[in-house]
């Protein structure tokens, strides 16, 4: 990141003891009307606690006071309530993360000078095991996916400005490096003095890999080519110089994707065409959160039914709520929130889409809202998770 810092029985015992007490033979003595008893409730079963799911935590063990490893911890998928079950150790720099799509593998960067990915199997029992690392060919990745087929890992090398890509095996582990791109042209913007590439996905439709570049203010579409693990550049998409597009998140129809712009502190809409893969930004419009310099965004994320979006703002510390209006081709602003917490760096949402967490870096801890998927609102779970310099958390 440029101009700043870089980087949660009832028991139903009711037993009606309704005791009958037999008359003894002899006179038949008055006796006062016997009470009524209240009637037996039927049994009640106990209703099952769900189950709780696991949390994966990205921090930077080079920080000061950071974590050891990926962290580990669970969630209730009810209530939000997060508690700690661990690290996985002997991963550094673990600042983002990303899960194999058939929920096996754990991938994460490396995000130092000698940039890396590491694979890591996940086990029920909780035995996780590090499969191995692979260079990135470049410094400081900051972002990581997996190609929708599930035979890919695609990188973002931040420092020098270039996207890599690897191979992943039936077991999950990462091969060699099969490709490199630098981003080399257009040139750097105001301020930069290079590319800065931040994220790397796949579109929707799995037809495209588009790369957000940071330094020079440049969103690049990539073909994948399946069989060989290359990339092929088919269009990219200027914004606006100085704008710092940090963070690109589809709406689910595929026929948009919104822009967090770190730099300008600003929100993009843009058109997106599936079959050319041509992104088309739109002008920028406010988060709500101060203006350039005084707030900077880190991400947006999308609810499940596409209505709502949810923008992370560093310096103000709050999540801007956005309505998403014209199907999915306008976002208006509602309001901003306190994150509770300090320079939130990312937002990840539940896979059932009712909780939504925020990793807050300088603060130490993973806030938890629940989501209100009809209105749109946000309502704290409750006290904040501590965590060692969180900067990504992943639920499952």
């Amino acid at each position: 990141m440029s101009g700043v810092n870089r980087r949660r029985f009832i028991g139903m015992g009711a037993l009606a003891a309704a005791s009958a007490v037999a008359a003894a033979p002899g006179p038949v003595v008055p006796q006062s009307p016997p009470r009524p008893q209240p009637a037996a409730e039927p049994s009640v079963p106990a209703r099952p606690r769900a189950a709780t799911r696991p949390l994966f935590l990205g921090t930077y063990t080079s920080a000061a006071g950071g974590g050891t490893g990926v962290g580990l911890a669970s969630y209730d998928p009810a209530t939000g309530a997060v508690s700690g079950t661990g690290t996985i150790a002997g991963v550094e720099n673990p600042s983002y993360l990303a899960v194999h799509p058939d929920g096996r593998t754990l991938y994460a960067v490396n995000e130092q000078q000698n940039g890396g990915v590491t694979a890591i199997a996940l086990a029920e029992d909780g035995k996780h095991r590090v499969l191995g690392t692979r260079s990135t060919g470049g410094a400081g990745p900051t972002h990581l996916s997996v190609h929708p087929g599930g035979r890919w890992l695609l990188s973002a090398n931040y420092t020098s400005g270039s996207v890599a890509v690897h191979p992943i095996d039936a077991a999950g582990a990462l091969g060699e490096r099969t490709d490199l791109v630098a981003h080399s042209a257009p040139p750097p913007g105001p301020g930069q003095t290079g590319p800065h590439a931040h994220q790397i996905t796949t579109s929707p439709d799995g037809g495209h890999v588009l790369a957000v570049d940071l330094g020079n203010d440049t969103v690049y579409t990539y073909r994948l080519d399946t069989a060989a693990g290359t990339l092929t550049q088919v269009s990219y998409a200027r914004l606006r110089p100085g704008a710092g597009p940090r963070h690109l998140t589809f709406h689910p129809s595929g026929a948009y994707a919104y822009l967090a712009n770190e730099l300008d502190n600003t929100a993009v809409v843009c058109a997106y065409e599936p079959e050319t893969g041509l992104l088309t930004p739109g002008e920028p419009q406010p988060t709500g959160a101060g203006g350039a310099g005084d707030s900077f965004p880190s991400q947006l994320v999308v609810t499940a039914n596409g209505a709502f979006a949810y923008l992370a703002n560093r310096g103000r510390n709050s999540l801007t709520r956005y309505a998403v209006e014209a199907g999915g081709g306008a976002l208006r602003l509602l309001d901003t929130v306190p994150v509770g917490g300090d320079f939130p760096r990312q937002l990840g949402l539940s896979p059932a889409g009712n909780l939504l967490f925020a990793a807050n870096q300088r603060s130490n801890s993973v806030t938890v809202f629940h989501v209100d998927q009809d209105g749109g609102g946000l309502r704290s779970a409750g006290r904040p998770f501590q965590a060692p310099v969180a900067v990504c958390a992943l639920p499952l």
